[in-house]
C-alpha cells in the first residue's frame, strides 16, 4: 500500500556542503543541485537579516525622536515670541491662534469626514454582506478554506511527457526501468501513485503521479534522486526520447484522498478544468457534496488541484472497467440525488475542460 510515513533525515553520506551543487557548473542550475537540509544556514541568514533591521530600525527611530525634540524646541521659541508680539501690537490672527484652537477645528473635520467615510463604506458592506445568506456564504467560505488545507503534509507532482512517437518503446523501457527503482528505494522518501500512457488525447503523452512528503519533501526527493550514480545517463536519454516535459505541484483535495495501490484493472480518464481565478474554494465546497453522489456510481482515484505551475487548474482521476462502462456510469449519475445540483453550479465557474482516457503503465502502483 501506499504507506503513508513520517519524513526522516536521509544518510549523512547525502549531506554535502551548504548551497554547492552537485554536478558541474557549465549546465543550467536546477531546484534539485540545491542541498535539501540546508534549513540551520538559512536560519543563520534570516536571523542575521532581522537583527540588521532591527538595528536599523532602532536607529531611524532614536534620529526621529531628537528631530522632534528639536522641532518642539523651536516652535515653542516660536510661540513665545508670538505671545509677546500679540501682547504688544494687540493683533490677533489664524497663524497666531494657540495651537489647540486649531487642532480642534482640524479634527473636528476629519471626523465628520471619517464619519460620512463609514457611512459610504457601511453601506457598501451592507450590500455585500449585510443579508443572512450573505454572512453565512462568507462563513463557509472561510470554513472550506480551512479544510482544503487539512490534507496539506501531502504533495503530490504530475509530470507530463511527450514521447517522440518512434521513440515509444525506448521511453518504456527507459522510465519502466527507472521509475520503480526510484519508488522503491525509501532513501528518496516519494512514492509513485502511478503511470499512465494516454490513448485518448495528446496520444504518446504519458502521465506520473507522484506522493512527497510536503515541499521539504519533494526537495528533499528531487536532490536525493539527482545524485545518484545512474541519474546523469538516465536524464540524458531521456531528453532524447522526448519533445516537452510539464510539471506541476498539487494538492489533494481533504474530502478525496489519493487511492493507496490497486490493481483493479480497466481504464483511467484524468478531467482537468481550468477554472477562473478565485472559484476554487466554490468548486470544493460543491464537488465534496457532489463526491457523495458520484462515488455510489463511480471509482474515483483522486482529486487535486494545483499550487504551483498551471494555475487556477484541477484535476480529477477516475477508474472504470471499460469505455463502455464509463458511459453508463456517467449517466447513472445523473439518477443520484444531489449530482445535477453540483453540475448546475459548478460549470459557471470552468474557463475550459478537457479529457484524457489512459492505460496504466506495467508498473503502475494504481492499475
Amino acid at each position: 500500500m501506499l504507506t503513508r510515513r513520517l519524513l526522516s533525515h536521509p544518510p549523512s553520506s547525502t549531506f554535502i556542503r551548504s548551497l554547492t551543487t552537485t554536478t558541474p557548473l557549465h549546465r543550467a542550475p536546477a531546484l534539485a543541485d540545491l542541498t535539501p537540509d540546508n534549513a540551520s544556514e538559512f536560519d543563520r541568514r534570516q536571523n542575521e537579516f532581522r537583527e540588521s533591521q532591527k538595528a536599523a530600525a532602532k536607529a531611524k527611530k532614536e534620529a526621529d525622536s531628537k528631530l522632534r525634540s528639536q522641532t518642539q524646541d523651536t516652535s515653542t521659541s516660536t510661540s513665545t515670541a508670538s505671545k509677546i508680539k500679540s501682547a504688544v501690537t494687540g493683533e490677533t490672527n489664524e497663524e497666531n491662534l494657540p495651537l489647540g484652537s486649531l487642532t480642534t477645528a482640524g479634527a473636528a473635520r476629519e471626523q465628520q469626514q471619517e464619519t460620512e467615510s463609514t457611512k459610504r463604506k457601511g453601506a457598501l458592506a451592507s450590500l455585500i454582506y449585510g443579508t443572512k445568506e450573505g454572512r453565512e456564504m462568507d462563513q463557509e467560505i472561510e470554513k472550506s478554506f480551512s479544510q482544503v488545507l487539512a490534507r496539506g503534509k501531502y504533495v503530490h507532482s504530475i509530470v507530463f511527457h511527450e514521447v517522440k512517437p518512434d521513440k515509444v518503446d525506448e521511453y518504456v523501457e527507459l522510465v519502466g526501468g527507472w521509475y520503480p527503482k526510484v519508488a522503491g528505494n525509501p532513501d528518496n522518501h516519494v512514492h509513485l501513485v502511478g503511470s499512465w500512457r494516454t490513448e485518448v488525447g495528446e496520444c504518446d503523452t504519458f502521465v506520473h503521479i507522484w506522493e512527497y512528503q510536503r515541499y521539504d519533501g519533494y526537495h528533499r526527493s528531487l536532490h536525493n534522486i539527482a545524485s545518484h550514480p545512474e541519474f546523469p545517463a538516465f536524464d540524458a536519454k531521456l531528453k532524447t526520447l522526448i519533445t516537452s516535459k510539464k510539471t506541476s505541484l498539487m494538492q489533494e483535495f481533504s474530502f478525496w484522498p489519493t487511492t493507496p495501490p490497486r490493481k483493479l484493472g480497466g481504464v483511467f480518464e484524468l478531467r482537468s478544468y481550468t477554472l477562473h481565478p478565485g472559484n476554487l474554494l466554490e468548486w470544493e465546497q460543491h464537488w465534496r457534496k457532489g463526491l457523495n453522489a458520484r462515488k455510489e456510481v463511480m471509482e474515483g482515484v483522486g482529486a487535486w488541484f494545483v499550487q504551483i505551475g498551471d494555475l487556477n487548474t484541477v484535476h480529477h482521476l477516475w477508474q472504470f472497467a471499460d469505455l463502455e462502462e464509463r458511459k453508463a456510469r456517467r449517466e447513472l449519475s445523473w439518477g443520484v440525488e444531489g449530482w445535477g445540483d453540483t453540475v448546475h453550479k459548478t460549470v459557471p465557474l470552468i474557463q475550459e475542460m478537457r479529457s484524457k482516457v489512459l492505460v496504466p503503465m506495467s508498473w503502475s502502483p494504481v492499475a
